[in-house]
């Protein structure tokens, strides 16, 4: 659904007189499950666009120092949330459970500017109303987004951050400083047609007049430090997709990329990174040169990618744990393993293949003071990928493989602690990451753009890297090879079957008599391959070379309809555990984060690496013939769930032999809640139809 609507003056309170009108425009019985609509009148007015899922009615709004994105949660567990990307900060009130589902219904939403003691604060302020004849606060957060998703995973906030409401018969309203005193946080609620009232100790808002829907004037802002929007972010071969340039763009600052609104509105390395190289092809050169900037700002001094950064209010909590100061410093995370060795591979697509960032690439390198300029920060990390490759190249075992981190479940993107099926040695980060970061190597060395930054020393190192790419690439896989006869895969298939209650006829069907053969997901502490089908084969397409017969075998594990392979009716699963014990099952269920679910940036990956290896002429006419229905098969999917396509991923139902999309999290029923606006789905804007 896409509708277009003036920008509306702040303040209006003439409007809520009409939202009864506008409440009958959006009943619930002409909403879709998911729907998007576009607020944005003018390429030079704010940027405003909304996208329904579920239960859940995001709104986002972008005007100059403004960035925000405001969540209704309806249903039994009505929520107000406002999330802003300067200082990756939020606010939120959390209501007590309904007998009866209530239903939000959002009017207009504007930007807000005030001052606050001579310092500014920038948010929206927005009308709603919601059909609730009793709504009982159970409590206000407002600080670091951060704090906001532990509260909303039941996880509580710490006590230092807690807000006193200022209550009047007709507002309540939370504000305060950061705890090292600079700008702080603030939301307030108006009722036009409601009171506030303390009953039995508990902030309750009722209607003056029973059955008539609560009329409400949202504001929200915040202090933090606003980030810079790109006034030019893409070029003319994106694809026409309102929804995700619309995403893109709320996602994207000079400053950083953010991961995804409204729970990672920040810098993720990983994200940053996959999302750059697929959307390499449509983004102003001005845009790629400043995520990857971003991303070398950030190393480690050994050259470890950061992964998540710990900004605004998160760090002073973290300062004053660790270190007893309220220095609001940042703090970098290295525990993921998987974008260290991203960095050169997705460098060198940008530096050395396209020819927009060839022609800028020296000086690129050459930004910065002496001794942190990006080259300098770029060997860094090159030298950190060479070194972590001597063991396994020397003795190829499993023990020198790359491994989580000591203590550590998670540790590239499947970071949920199930998600590698409680593996240690990742098969992405060894069998693909590895051998494409060491090539990177050695073509940066060919072409000679490192040799202002690395010594004759380094260089030889890096040299003697690039050459263990091979090793890495044939004896890593073969650590990682599930092989099932048909007998036992047909058995583990009918029984997973009856497990998650879908039809096992299609997936029988599929197997063939050949026996079943697919890379682990990883490895375990003993080495032994973890057998859960996995969706990071696209990752072996984009960036490698595999011969003819491993794309056959890799490309129709997956391509089997599930629960044989990973292809359903809504999308690729990027986890299926039909192979593994009975005790994997429940923890990989489509209630799980990183179970059989779907993420659209994994259905895009493998979108581009299909269009990637067909591009090749070194293949076999019947395996290129394999490559296109794949492809095929997986656009169908991808085009069945195109209203979807900007959110983090998505589960199903399955009733009368068919798969049914559902939002994940938005009814209450998965193990965490998706973004609707996430970084790296937006990447169908650079990945072409067949």
């Amino acid at each position: 659904m896409i509708a277009a609507r003036p920008v509306p003056s702040p303040r209006v309170r003439a409007f809520l007189g009409g939202l009864l009108a506008a409440a009958l425009l959006f009943a619930p019985s002409a909403r879709p499950a998911y729907a998007y609509e576009n607020t944005g009148a003018t390429a030079v007015a704010p940027l405003q666009f909304r996208i329904t899922e579920g239960r859940i009615e995001n709104a986002f709004h972008q005007e100059g120092d403004i960035a925000a994105h405001l969540l209704l949660s309806s249903g039994e567990r009505p929520r107000v949330l406002v999330a802003f990307p300067a200082g990756n900060s939020g606010v939120g009130v959390w209501f007590e459970d309904v007998p009866a589902p209530v239903r939000w219904t959002l009017g207009e939403v504007a930007g807000k500017r005030e001052d606050v003691r001579g310092r500014p604060w920038n948010g929206i302020e927005a009308t709603a109303s919601v059909d609730a004849a009793r709504l009982v606060v159970r409590d206000a957060v407002l600080g670091s987004v951060r704090v906001l998703r532990d509260y909303q995973l039941g996880e509580g906030y710490p006590p230092e951050t807690a807000a006193r409401p200022q209550v009047s018969a007709h507002a309540v309203r939370w504000r305060r400083d950061r705890l090292d005193g600079a700008p702080g946080y603030a939301i307030a609620l108006h009722a036009d047609n409601g009171r506030f009232r303390r009953e039995s100790g508990k902030l309750v808002l009722r209607p003056d007049r029973a059955g008539e829907p609560l009329r409400l004037r949202i504001e929200a802002t915040t202090g933090e430090t606003p980030l810079t929007p790109f006034a030019d972010l893409l070029n003319e071969r994106t694809r026409p997709d309102p929804r995700s340039r619309q995403a893109l763009q709320f996602l994207s600052y000079r400053e950083k990329f953010l991961a995804g609104s409204w729970r990672f509105d920040t810098y993720f390395g990983r994200d940053t990174l996959m999302s750059l190289r697929l959307l390499m092809p449509v983004l102003q050169p001005a845009a790629v040169d400043a995520g990857i900037a971003s991303v070398l700002a950030r190393l480690s001094p050994g050259g470890e990618v950061a992964h998540e950064e710990d900004i605004g209010e998160f760090a002073v909590l973290r300062h004053r744990k660790e270190q007893g100061t309220s220095s609001a410093a940042p703090i970098y995370d290295y525990a993921m393993i998987d974008d260290d060795y991203m960095l050169p591979p997705v460098a060198a697509a940008w530096l050395l293949d396209d020819p927009r960032g060839r022609a800028g690439a020296a000086a690129f390198l050459a930004a910065g003071e002496p001794g942190q300029r990006h080259g300098d920060a770029l060997v860094r990390n090159l030298l950190f990928v060479a070194a972590s490759s001597e063991a396994f190249a020397r003795e190829p075992v499993y023990t020198h493989l790359l491994a989580l981190q000591p203590g550590r479940q998670v540790g590239q993107w499947r970071d949920s602690n199930e998600g590698l099926g409680r593996g240690r040695y990742p098969y992405d980060v060894n069998a693909v990451w590895m051998p494409a970061a060491l090539r990177a190597i050695g073509a940066f060395l060919d072409n000679g753009l490192l040799d202002d930054y690395a010594t004759p020393e380094q260089r030889a190192q890096l040299r003697a890297a690039a050459a263990r790419a091979g090793v890495w690439e044939r004896e890593a896989a073969a650590l990682f090879a599930v092989s099932l006869p048909p007998a036992q895969a047909a058995a583990q298939v009918r029984a997973y079957a009856a497990h998650a209650g879908v039809d096992t006829a299609p997936a029988l069907a599929s197997l063939g008599a050949a026996p079943l053969a697919f890379p682990a997901i990883a490895l375990d502490a003993q080495g032994r391959p973890v057998p859960v089908l996995h969706s990071d084969e696209g990752f072996r397409l984009l960036f490698g070379r595999p011969d003819a017969a491993s794309l056959d075998r890799d490309v129709a594990a997956m391509m089997r309809p599930f629960p044989a392979g990973l292809m359903t009716d809504v999308g690729l699963l990027v986890a299926n555990p039909a192979y593994a014990g009975q005790d994997a099952w429940p923890r990989f269920g489509n209630s799980a984060y990183h179970g059989t679910v779907v993420w659209a940036w994994q259905q895009a990956v493998l979108a581009a690496g299909l269009q990637r290896q067909l591009a090749r002429d070194d293949l076999p006419a019947a395996t290129r013939d394999r490559l296109r229905q794949a492809q095929a098969r997986l656009w169908q999917a991808i085009r069945a769930t195109d209203e979807v396509r900007t959110s983090e991923l998505w589960s199903w139902s399955y009733a009368d032999g068919r798969y049914r999309l559902e939002p994940f999290g938005a009814q209450g029923a998965h193990e965490d809640e998706s973004n609707a606006a996430q970084l790296w789905s937006t990447v169908y804007l650079a990945v072409d139809e067949p």
